[in-house]
């Protein structure tokens, strides 16, 4: 969700003020995606870089995520979704890390789709902890380094229960994935928007998904050969 900072910047407002904004992008995404019966929405919404960002951006960003999720959580019953959230969660405040285990647990019975929050997260952060994992297993004897497969791999990686992703989208005119899912996505396909993330409506995922739809997925394999 890229673009908060810029669009803010050619406003005259506060960074903040961009990202403020981008809740209301974050809302009407979510809700058309449940209404076209997309079952997973991962939205990359902090990485472990952003850190790096300064203390008062950081503070403000942390108090808006408690806000929203407090002010969400109706959206969530009423559509029933399922709110899940993946990265080092433990390094966000005290505060962050309560809001976002009650949203979960209470909307853990939801059906209609999953709404991931990519939190204090990046593709390296995901593999290094997966091989850690990997890596105590077989000094345990659990498991022998020969045994190790693709498979096992994404098993120990933070997105084990979900699907890789089929399409990724990414707003603000930037065209690179930014340490983002990086085994995951493999053989996810791209779409790259020229609107700032506040500025991201429905119309503009419709038009993703339908570029989407256009493309042939061939996963390394050649099809439709004459």
């Amino acid at each position: 969700m890229d673009g908060n900072g810029r669009w803010a910047r050619e406003r005259g407002m506060p960074r903040v003020e961009g990202h403020r904004q981008g809740v209301h992008a974050v809302r009407d995404t979510t809700e058309a995606c449940a209404e076209l019966g997309i079952s997973h929405l991962t939205l990359y919404t902090f990485s472990t870089e952003n850190w790096k960002r300064p203390v008062t951006e950081i503070s403000a960003l942390m108090k808006l995520l408690i806000q929203a999720l407090r002010k969400e959580a109706r959206t969530f019953h009423e559509n029933n979704i399922r709110l899940n959230a993946v990265g080092s969660i433990d390094q966000l405040p005290e505060r962050a890390q309560d809001e976002l285990n009650a949203l979960m647990e209470e909307t853990a019975g939801n059906t209609r789709m999953t709404l991931t929050l990519a939190l204090s997260y990046s593709g390296k952060w995901d593999l290094t902890t997966a091989m850690r994992g990997l890596a105590s297993r077989v000094q345990a004897g659990e498991l022998a380094p020969e045994d190790i497969t693709e498979e096992t791999i994404a098993g120990e990686l933070s997105t084990a229960s979900m699907p890789d992703p089929d399409l990724l989208i990414r707003t603000g005119g930037e065209k690179r994935i930014s340490n983002y899912m990086l085994w995951q996505m493999a053989y996810s396909e791209f779409h790259f928007a020229d609107v700032f993330w506040p500025d991201f409506r429905r119309q503009h995922l419709f038009q993703a998904i339908r570029d989407f739809q256009d493309r042939e997925r061939r996963f390394g394999a050649v099809l439709n050969e004459q």
